[in-house]
């Protein structure tokens, strides 16, 4: 068809229904995490909360009362696990890391504090695991707390320093993204600890 002008109709183009892409979120893996313990706390499954870290103020600057600006703090002790919490009556206690590698997960991601508060806690009979998510893939893992210790002291005894992808892949269990629980590591505790 065409214009009274002369001109052209612009072409028409077709547009076709893409399956949705969820690859970029726009979102951290605790920030994820942080929804799917809300979700579980409103729907009564769990009760669940990040950890603050605990921080000395040392300098706060007050350019107007109602916008004061820390300027300098200092960590007061070194923290242990990112969540914790209760599930069906069982203490949980789990730490939550991001990688880009392809391959493998780095240890050097987690610290021997960590390590060590993770096994006390599974020692006095708590659930503890490590969801790691390779961003790479798009593929999130609740990766189980006994399985990292072996992983740990390995390295400290000249092992590898990371955990292969592929073991993570094989042990772990996938945690799919939906909708409210974007991180359901429920039905993967379910799946290893009931």
């Amino acid at each position: 068809m065409n214009y009274p002008n002369g001109k052209k109709s612009p072409a028409r183009t077709s547009y076709t229904r893409n399956k949705p892409d969820f690859s970029n979120r726009g979102m951290t893996l605790e920030d994820d995490i942080a929804a799917t313990n809300e979700y579980y706390r409103i729907a009564n499954i769990a009760n669940i909360h990040k950890k603050p870290t605990p921080i000395q103020i040392v300098d706060v600057h007050y350019p107007k009362r109602s916008a004061a600006v820390i300027k300098e703090a200092y960590f007061k002790q070194a923290s242990t696990t990112d969540f914790n919490g209760v599930y069906r009556g069982r203490y949980v206690d789990f730490e939550a890391k991001e990688t880009k590698n392809k391959t493998s997960f780095p240890l050097s991601n987690i610290h021997q504090h960590q390590i060590d508060h993770m096994k006390d806690c599974h020692q006095h009979g708590g659930i503890c695991f490590l969801i790691v998510k390779f961003t790479v893939h798009d593929e999130t893992y609740l990766f189980p707390a006994e399985n990292l210790f072996s992983y740990w002291e390995g390295q400290l005894n000249g092992g590898r320093k990371s955990i292969p992808y592929l073991d993570i892949k094989e042990i772990g269990i996938v945690l799919d993204f939906h909708f409210q629980a974007r991180v359901d590591y429920a039905k993967a505790i379910d799946k290893l600890y009931f």
